[in-house]
């Protein structure tokens, strides 16, 4: 705990105002009977806040495994603060106001704010780009956790990349005026979804490549944290690869699935197809990673 305590402040600090909000919000979602786009009117910056809890607490990790103060990654998480606050106070300042934040230009005042959240993510982009290079060139020590912060970096830089079908020009629902984009492809915003994530059920929704994508941030260390110390480090960096490589394409699917109108749940053969041939090919080369480590170990043994 003492440890934790000690990991960047302002990181920490705004991690606990997004435990916070998440409360708060979460409060909401069960006591305000207002509905916006299909579901409660503060299930949007309880989702957010919960996003940001698990970004702001792993940027802050990464920086605790550094050898030595990187003047360079601080200046970036400044930024990335900076436009994280600014993202969110835009949504719930429109969820007071009773309606949208995302794609919605149906009034000047509501243009203005869209405009804001999407400078910001252009900017927080770019700020997660120059923490994410300082941060692999920081030399950590553990060679493991280096190779699982440098994937999870840029996989999550591949996961913002995944939202910018949401605003193409294509994704504007014809004949509404106002909007300026939509995450459902196929079918209209605020239709039947899976629960609490709300991904459509019915049509495409690109939010999935794009959570995935994000959440690589975590799920790579998390990969390096399972494959333990049984293995040798050259064995477990090999399995990272492995892994990055195929969470990669993971993202690429499911972007290209939601392009392509399917629901999640709800593949055709070409996209069971793809994800069978994925996990063949990935089951394949961990069985050939883990078959050359066992022939090390008979070669030393004999």
């Amino acid at each position: 705990m003492t440890n934790v305590l000690r990991w960047h402040r302002p990181l920490m600090v705004f991690t606990a105002a997004m435990v916070v909000l998440a409360v708060i919000a979460g409060i909401g979602v069960f006591t305000d009977p207002r509905v916006l786009t299909g579901a409660p009117i503060w299930l949007k910056p309880f989702k957010f806040a919960v996003s940001f809890v698990a970004y702001a607490a792993t940027l802050a990790w990464m920086l605790s495994l550094l050898p030595r103060r990187s003047r360079v990654a601080e200046l970036a998480v400044t930024v990335i603060l900076a436009t994280s606050v600014a993202e969110i106070v835009v949504i719930v300042t429109q969820v007071l106001r009773g309606t949208t934040s995302h794609y919605n230009e149906s009034t000047p005042l509501n243009s203005a704010l869209f405009q804001v959240m999407g400078t910001s993510i252009l900017i927080l982009f770019i700020a997660h780009f120059v923490f994410g290079v300082a941060i692999v060139r920081g030399r950590i020590a553990d060679r493991t956790a280096a190779h699982a912060v440098g994937w999870g970096l840029g996989l999550s830089l591949v996961g913002m990349l995944a939202a910018i079908p949401m605003v193409m020009p294509g994704q504007a629902p014809p004949g509404v005026d106002g909007v300026s984009g939509a995450h459902s492809v196929g079918v209209a915003d605020g239709g039947p979804g899976l629960p609490l994530v709300g991904w459509s059920t019915t049509g495409g929704d690109l939010r999935i490549g794009h959570f995935v994508g994000l959440h690589a941030l975590q799920a790579l260390p998390l990969l390096a944290l399972l494959l333990g110390t049984r293995l040798d480090q050259a064995t477990r960096i090999r399995l990272l690869l492995v892994g990055g490589f195929a969470y990669g394409i993971v993202i690429a699917l499911l972007t290209w699935q939601a392009l392509r109108g399917q629901p999640l749940l709800r593949p055709d053969a070409l996209t069971l197809t793809a994800w069978a041939l994925l996990a063949a090919s990935v089951a394949a080369v961990t069985g050939a990673v883990l078959s050359r480590r066992r022939r090390q170990d008979l070669e030393l043994a004999a």
